[in-house]
């Protein structure tokens, strides 16, 4: 295996705050698509005559995503940073354009899935950049850009997508990144040639892909199909059931014996990586899940508009960036990085639990209070796991690492995202969620609600138990390279 690690001179600060900046608009418009058609749900369903397939608007994009996520790892360990993040903005442009000139659900599925794909490079090779340039001691302070903009998109999400649903055009949604997306092939062309290089040659794991995706779409099909569309002991659904379960032994088998699998087996057994990475993929999913699904509750249970219940989610952006800006700078000054997370998640946990004891309404000034708490308390929680992650790997593997966690990630968010919406989108009959309560079953969806919100605070007391877990070891000052 061959080493082509090149001799670049040491980037200055200056030069590593220009490349850092320069990945965050590829990484704005990933993070931004996750969320931004939440808002929208409704009206989508509306236009384009679906009910029970909405869902898959999401979820289908978080599965390519988290299958995409850790081949263009891999691809940019041998192939550099910069080729790989021109054909991750490429895909998601040709995916953009194809959700905005979507005449049917499944066509927007389909296109959302290639929207996805692209993610899955968008979100996780800055993230690699910002390795390739920091050491992790001080890669927690830089992180913070990272947190905001990442952050913010995702919060920013729905409330575009509510504005455009309301005030536009639901394809406005899609249309909305294509310039972003060109101006982002400029910037990273330019910019990313000054990246130092860590060139191995790694395989690309194709049948892992497939097969996780393969067992993927069977599982949620089976979850958003059954007791709906098909019985639950019908021979579609049993049949899909047991094909799920043979393409999760199969990628199991392959991650045992294939030369370089998709996810590698000496990474996700390192005690701290793993750790790191469960706990990072737990609480994200939770805090995913939720996001995703907030507006509806929003719009169902206190009856607002796309657009307001989408700009109601505007304070979780800001809390989430204070709290992830607390917890970096904290991380790279002091010994015991755990603790602050450790703590925060608690606040978490009861901020999530009040939510499903008010799961019928709060007023707008508990609501924003209890939102605030919720997004700051969770905030620290994602840059102490990264770097702890990072912190252990060696710098030719550090784009398998970041997108093995981002896989995990995405894979948890998935499920969590399906399940969410095989629950609120069964209870709340008809498109529109707004007039499936004029028949006055409030209690019903109330109910629906506080599982969604119990289930959320279970990922978030998952993730708290894997931090206890994971050790703390002291974080390396070296540059890379």
């Amino acid at each position: 295996m061959s080493d082509d690690t090149d001799k670049k001179p040491p980037l200055s600060h200056r030069e590593t705050l220009v490349i850092i900046i320069g990945v965050l608009l590829p990484l704005f418009l990933g993070a931004l698509s996750q969320t931004i058609a939440a808002s929208a749900l409704p009206t989508i369903g509306q236009a384009l005559g679906a009910t029970g397939d909405l869902s898959w608007v999401i979820t289908a994009y978080l599965l390519t995503q988290t299958a995409a996520t850790p081949l263009f790892g891999k691809f940019s360990d041998t192939h550099g940073r910069r080729a790989t993040m021109q054909i991750a903005i490429w895909v998601f442009i040709a995916g953009s354009v194809a959700c905005a000139l979507a005449p049917n659900i499944a066509t927007l599925v389909a296109a959302r899935a290639m929207q996805g794909v692209a993610a899955g490079g968008l979100t996780s090779i800055p993230m690699t950049v910002l390795g390739d340039l920091a050491p992790p001691k001080y890669r927690a302070r830089y992180y913070t850009y990272y947190s905001l903009v990442y952050i913010t998109a995702g919060a920013m999400g729905p409330a575009l997508g509510g504005f455009f649903a309301e005030y536009v055009h639901w394809s406005a949604i899609f249309w909305f990144g294509v310039p972003f997306a060109l101006l982002a092939l400029v910037v990273t062309n330019r910019l990313l040639l000054k990246l130092p290089s860590f060139h191995r040659y790694h395989k690309l794991d194709l049948a892992g892909a497939l097969l996780i995706v393969g067992a993927s779409l069977s599982a949620m099909f089976v979850l958003t199909a059954g007791g709906k569309t098909y019985a639950w002991d019908s021979p579609q659904i049993a049949g899909l059931a047991i094909a799920s379960a043979l393409m999760w032994v199969g990628f199991v088998r392959r991650m045992q014996t294939a030369p370089e699998p998709l996810i590698p087996l000496d990474i996700v057994t390192n005690r701290i990586v793993g750790w790191a990475v469960i706990a990072n993929a737990l609480g994200w999913s939770g805090i995913i899940g939720l996001n995703i699904y907030l507006p509806v509750w929003l719009q169902s249970m206190s009856g607002m508009t796309p657009s307001q219940s989408g700009l109601s989610l505007m304070i979780v952006m800001i809390s989430l960036n204070l709290g992830a800006l607390v917890g970096a700078q904290l991380a790279s000054r002091i010994t015991h990085y755990k603790r602050i997370p450790l703590v925060s998640l608690v606040v978490c946990i009861g901020a999530t639990l009040w939510m499903a004891w008010h799961s019928a309404g709060m007023g707008s000034i508990e609501l924003q209070i209890v939102l605030g708490l919720w997004g700051f308390s969770f905030g620290p929680v994602a840059p102490v796991t990264s770097v702890a992650m990072q912190n252990t790997m060696p710098q030719h593997r550090l784009g398998t690492a970041v997108g093995s966690m981002a896989f995990v990630r995405g894979l948890f968010s998935t499920f969590i995202v399906a399940i969410f919406g095989v629950i609120v989108l069964h209870t709340l009959p008809g498109a529109d969620v707004r007039d499936a309560l004029h028949g006055g079953d409030l209690a019903r969806a109330a109910s629906a609600f506080r599982t969604l919100f119990l289930l959320a605070a279970g990922c978030l007391g998952a993730s708290l138990v894997a931090l206890l877990f994971m050790e703390e070891r002291p974080l390396r000052t070296k540059r890379p390279g």
